[in-house]
């Protein structure tokens, strides 16, 4: 049905451009597909993260004919809370970035959304925008809203205090983690850069000088955060690094208390850190 004229949006009508789809996930990413071949309109939808798994098939073809469709993922894991691990992601980013020519976005705060949707509405290729239910603090960088920062695909947010003994890598929600995590660090005596990394396709596809800018070989101290499986990560962290990950389902409980009690947590990456370290 299309948006009612009882919709308090101004100038809502019968006839208008916001289609609820209800529990159709699979026919509105094929819609999406038909309205960006059509070439009229950029589509866009969003459902929980969760869901893309009946999306898949026309998710791949956005990515086979690199049409410009653009999917919003949110609830994007253990951090919705209590529906429980049957509306909890785990095993979906890595899911999605095995898809060619789909660009898997996972932003840490509002501004780097807002930049990551500037970015995406600038090119022509598909993307999926992965966002958090919880509330999450806006970081204090300026590096956030930064297009030829963000466009990168992973880019240092906070620098260490010399050059550094350790890199924390994280995306979305886990980015402010990362920075507290850093804090504890360099406290200690610990060097420590945090990498804000919301898109690996676009990191990926840098030339070699900036990659090694930001995660030099020479540092081979690294602990990636991302809550779900780390499967892909280990590219990033090497065989010296650490994966602060979730590798199994989650369960019904508020936020908070499931990224204590499976560990995602400022202090488990400071533990790891310092195993790394020691």
């Amino acid at each position: 049905s299309f948006l009612p004229k009882s919709s308090a949006m101004s100038g809502a009508a019968e006839g208008g451009r916001i289609i609820h789809y209800g529990i159709r996930e699979f026919a509105m990413a094929c819609a999406m597909n038909g309205m960006a071949l059509g070439g009229l309109t950029r589509p866009f939808a969003g459902t929980f993260l969760v869901f893309s798994d009946f999306m898949r098939g026309a998710v791949r073809l956005s990515a086979l004919m690199d049409l410009p469709a653009t999917y919003v993922w949110t609830h994007d894991s253990i951090g919705l809370g209590e529906d429980g691990p049957t509306h909890q992601p785990v095993e979906h980013l890595w899911s999605l970035r095995a898809i060619p020519n789909l660009q898997v976005i996972r932003p840490a705060d509002a501004n780097e959304t807002a930049t990551a949707w500037r970015i995406v509405m600038e090119s022509n290729k598909p993307a999926g925008l992965c966002l958090s239910r919880q509330n999450l603090p806006v970081i204090d960088s300026a590096a956030t809203s930064d297009v030829s920062l963000v466009s990168r695909g992973a880019y240092v947010i906070s620098e260490s205090s010399k050059a550094p003994d350790v890199i924390l890598i994280a995306t979305g929600s886990e980015v402010s983690i990362a920075l507290s995590a850093q804090q504890t660090l360099e406290s200690s005596g610990v060097s420590t850069r945090v990498v804000s990394a919301p898109c690996l396709e676009w990191f990926d596809a840098q030339d070699a000088q900036y990659r090694e800018s930001v995660l030099p070989h020479a540092v081979t101290a690294r602990v990636s955060i991302e809550a779900g499986i780390a499967q892909g990560w280990w590219k990033y962290v090497g065989s010296a690094g650490r994966c602060i990950s979730l590798e199994h389902f989650g369960a019904s409980a508020g936020a908070d208390k499931l990224y204590s009690e499976f560990g995602i947590t400022a202090e488990a990456v400071v533990a790891a850190a310092q195993e790394i370290l020691n």
